[in-house]
């Protein structure tokens, strides 16, 4: 069985930036191991990193220890996925959506 370190990284603040302008497009789920409805989200990005693989980069912040850069993008619940499309936000999801929402937010972008 597949587990969420194999496709979905986490990633720190500092390594944030590099992925921004590395990657075409970056999908960011910011997440926090106690939140109930992160963990639901979780599997999605999973399936996500998976169908996309290649052609965009999924990762996963955990707000506790990156407060900066939760802040910086005006976030205030989670979860929240950001999509960015060469270095640009493109897209915030807020709080628990199905799985073709993000799907579609990337497949728009490809």
């Amino acid at each position: 069985m597949s587990t969420e370190a194999d496709t979905v990284a986490d990633i720190q603040e500092s390594e944030f930036y590099t992925f921004l302008t590395q990657e075409k497009i970056l999908v960011v789920d910011f997440t926090a191991t106690w939140c109930g409805p992160c963990r639901l989200v979780s599997p999605l990005m999973e399936q996500l990193a998976t169908e996309y693989n290649g052609r965009a980069k999924v990762v996963k912040v955990d707000v506790d220890n990156n407060k900066p850069l939760f802040r910086q993008f005006g976030l205030r619940s989670i979860p929240a996925v950001l999509i960015f499309k060469d270095g640009d936000l493109v897209e915030k999801i807020i709080g628990v959506s199905a799985y073709e929402q993000y799907s579609d937010a990337v497949k728009k972008l490809i």
